[in-house]
């Protein structure tokens, strides 16, 4: 037996465990990844406005691929640190866990609260250039090469570089993100310019520059009216039921809170929620304290004004809250989120807080403005005679649900306990039965698809209902859909979309995810959804160092790093050190074998696989199936305003919107021919 002891247990000093596992702090080294570096230097601008120390933030994108954040706060302290003995902005800039967020002194309402995000962007930077303007002084420090320090101090201090006056004060912050981690260095306009947009409507009063040199752009975001206005955005082509949004804002406690709603005459519910101006995507307690008061209210108002008589019974949340869409922020001393992902609030208080604030701030509207509430009364007696109306005849389809034969389809595991099972939906009957034969009989179960599912966006839950693959779908999960949602029983821990790396491919798990979003969310906001990725490439190649590599680095690896860090499985053909030795490696993308090129190795075969099919039993098995050493990309929801946006304009019959988007992300796409 191999020893394992205190020789194999290798510790990372400083900034070296970032560069070695990037994912665990900016969650993976493509686009998504390279862009959160940004927001977090934002956030530190952001915690400053908060605090009432800053209104204006420029973020300015150079010509040579840097980018600088300048904020006018209280700049980043300069002073010795009385526990590390040097300059307290070279702590903040180098070690990790340390900031101005921990201890409540500094900033009594924060959004980054970790305390890694600046030392984060120097770890995963070629190059970061830190300049502090305090007391009528310009301070400046360097680094290089994730943190390396490059500025020589000058009396314990950091270097003063210029001069100022002594009202001016701030952080800039330019750093270029290192090409040799992130798949791509480039940064998206569209993107920033959308981040930009929300930060400006969660923080009424800030002004935000953004300048774009390469294009020669530059662009002002100032939302004088804060949610209020978001809200108008997100409503901006549907027809409203009240002319302005509805806006309440108040404090309960140390919580303060804002609100505003707009109803539509659509059948979408859009409430998303946001603490210390990060999106809460699950939720949590702030949203069930809304939803909890706004029930309550609009049924007490329904019954003062007649709209419900004494034989009828109260409308439910889905009544009232049909054609809502919502914005709720609140700012909160010491929140605390469930999960490492911070998609849901935990906080009872902030329930009770937002109850209290909205009750009382919204009562006192609607006793002034009593057309408007009578529409929204309108529109949820509408919305509670259709349900009544559907109920038979939506349970009648749901019951057929207990009679499809799915067991036809499905290829059932073994087991029987949830949280060790997974189901693996593949297109079509050749992919499912290679799928089949490669797995583990015991815990992976497979679930054909007969064509592509129905498009979900453009059909009513009826006609959705009815669709065969949809039913073997909801039959096989065995949770229920819609409003009989029960993700208590589930019958997988695991639920892997493996498509062919394709356009018809790609379509289907679109057409997947978009059915899971509409009607199946908590699945996705539960973390239950993955993408199987099989290799790309399978390439032979010579290797003339001769050394095996059976104890190379394994494909294991983390969700988060799935885009670029696997290694993929490796066998070795030749023995003997000095030999020339024969390999075979899989590689999952282009990025990975434009890499592999770069290393020099002689390549004697590569072979392209255009879908599961061409793979055999054991090589799925090794790349794509075994836990060991397969790559699963875990889907989640990051921003429900984008998701929501995205998906309704790729999913709906608007067909010009559709169209500009595609064009103008066809820029960023890649051509394979």
């Amino acid at each position: 037996m191999e020893q394992y002891n205190g020789s194999q247990i290798v510790v990372l000093e400083g900034l070296e465990a970032v560069r070695k596992r990037p994912g665990m702090y900016i969650g993976s080294t493509g686009s998504r990844g390279l862009h959160h570096l940004i927001w977090e230097i934002l956030d530190n601008g952001i915690d400053e406005h908060l605090g009432g120390y800053c209104d204006r933030i420029e973020i300015e994108l150079q010509k040579d691929g840097g980018i600088s954040i300048t904020d006018n706060g209280r700049g980043v302290p300069v002073d010795i640190h009385p526990t590390k003995h040097i300059p307290t902005a070279r702590v903040v800039y180098t070690i990790l866990h340390a900031g101005g967020k921990f201890g409540g002194g500094a900033y009594k309402v924060s959004g980054g609260l970790h305390g890694v995000g600046a030392s984060v962007v120097n770890a995963l930077s070629s190059k970061m250039v830190v300049e502090i303007k305090k007391d009528g002084k310009v301070y400046r420090d360097e680094y290089r090469d994730g943190g390396h320090i490059v500025t020589p101090l000058e009396g314990g201090l950091l270097p003063v570089v210029g001069s100022c006056r002594k009202s001016d004060t701030g952080t800039k912050v330019l750093f270029y993100p290192d090409p040799t981690i992130f798949e791509t260095v480039e940064f998206k306009t569209d993107i920033i310019r959308k981040k930009l947009k929300e930060v400006a409507y969660l923080n009424k009063g800030l002004t935000i520059v953004f300048k774009d040199k390469i294009a020669g752009e530059e662009l002002t975001y100032y939302e004088e009216f804060g949610i209020k206005s978001f809200v108008t955005y997100l409503t901006r082509e549907t027809n409203k039921l009240h002319p302005e949004p509805i806006y309440v804002e108040g404090k309960s406690g140390d919580i303060e809170v804002e609100i505003a709603f707009q109803y539509t005459d659509s059948y979408q519910e859009q409430i998303n929620s946001y603490c210390n101006r990060i999106n809460v995507v699950d939720g949590g307690t702030l949203v069930t304290g809304f939803k909890t008061a706004l029930t309550r209210v609009m049924n007490q108002y329904a019954r003062e004004l007649g709209i419900l008589k004494e034989k009828d019974e109260n409308f439910d949340g889905k009544d009232i809250r049909n054609g809502l869409f919502a914005i709720i922020s609140i700012k909160h001393p010491d929140p605390q989120f469930e999960g490492q992902t911070k998609t849901k609030l935990g906080n009872t208080d902030a329930k009770v807080a937002v109850e209290d604030v909205f009750t009382g701030e919204v009562t006192r509207y609607f006793d002034k403005n009593v057309e408007e509430l009578k529409a929204v009364l309108e529109n949820s007696m509408k919305s509670y005679n259709a349900r009544k109306a559907g109920d038979k005849a939506r349970n009648a389809v749901l019951k057929q649900l207990q009679d499809v034969d799915f067991k036809s389809k499905l290829a059932a595991c073994s087991s029987r306990k949830p949280e060790e099972c997974e189901l693996y939906i593949v297109e079509g009957d050749s992919a499912g039965g290679t799928v089949k034969t490669a797995r583990n009989r015991k815990t992976q179960a497979v679930l054909p698809l007969r064509g592509k599912i129905l498009n979900v966006e453009k059909a009513t839950l009826d006609k959705i209902l009815v669709n065969n693959e949809i039913k073997s779908m909801i039959a096989a999960f065995g949770c229920g859909i819609s409003d009989e949602f029960d993700i208590t029983k589930l019958r997988f821990d695991k639920i892997i979309i493996l498509t062919d790396a394709d356009v018809d491919g790609a379509h289907i798990s679109t057409l997947l995810l978009t059915f899971f979003y509409r009607f199946m969310p908590e699945l996705i906001l539960e973390g239950k959804i993955y993408r199987g990725l099989p290799p790309l490439y399978k390439v032979t190649y010579e290797d003339t160092e001769g050394a095996s590599e059976e104890d190379a680095d394994s494909a294991s690896t983390s969700d988060a790093d799935a885009g670029k860090s696997a290694k993929g499985a490796k066998k070795s053909k030749a023995k003997g050190k000095g030999k020339k030795s024969k390999n075979e490696k899989y590689l999952f993308n282009d990025f990975e074998l434009e890499q592999f090129r770069k290393e020099g190795k002689k390549i004697l075969d590569l072979q392209r696989y255009k879908g599961l099919g061409e793979m055999d039993a054991d090589q799925l098995w090794e790349t794509t199936l075994n836990p060991e050493t397969r790559i699963l990309a875990q889907v989640s929801i990051t921003d429900t305003v984008e998701a929501d946006e995205v998906t309704t304009l790729l999913m709906s019959n608007n067909v010009p919107p559709r169209r500009a988007f595609i064009m103008e992300e066809a820029r960023y796409a890649k051509l394979d021919v």
